[in-house]
Parts: structure tokens; sequence; C-alpha cells
């Protein structure tokens, strides 16, 4: 299982990237920010970083406001 933040176990699949598991949640948000285990993967990264089982992913979105 994937622990997404804090709040959603997701079942873990052979090879499944962040881009597998963002479509997975359907986050569509434009501006996000992910980590795993406590490290930023740049957006560079999010389809080919290959998720582990038991990994715990934080998805932040990043808005503005005043």
């Amino acid at each position: 299982m994937i622990r997404v933040n804090n709040k959603f176990e997701v079942q873990w699949k052979p090879g499944m990237t962040i881009r597998d598991l963002l479509d997975e949640m359907k986050f569509t948000f434009p501006r996000l920010v992910i980590s795993v285990n406590g490290e930023i993967i740049p957006r560079e990264q999010w389809d080919t970083y290959e998720l582990k089982d038991g990994d715990d992913v934080k998805v932040i979105h990043m808005t503005a406001g005043g």
C-alpha cells in the first residue's frame, strides 16, 4: 500500500510512478508539490520516479492568497 497525505491508501502496483498515482487519485490541480518519504521529487521526475510498496506520499496543492 501507498499512504497518501496521511488519509488515503492506494494499492501499490509494480512499476507505479508518481504520475500513475496522481492519475489514479484524480489530482489535476496545476501547481503541486510531491514528497515521497519526506523527500521533494522534482516535477521532471514524476513520470519516471517509481514508488515502492509502503511509501509515504504527500501531495500539496500550492495556492496563492493574501
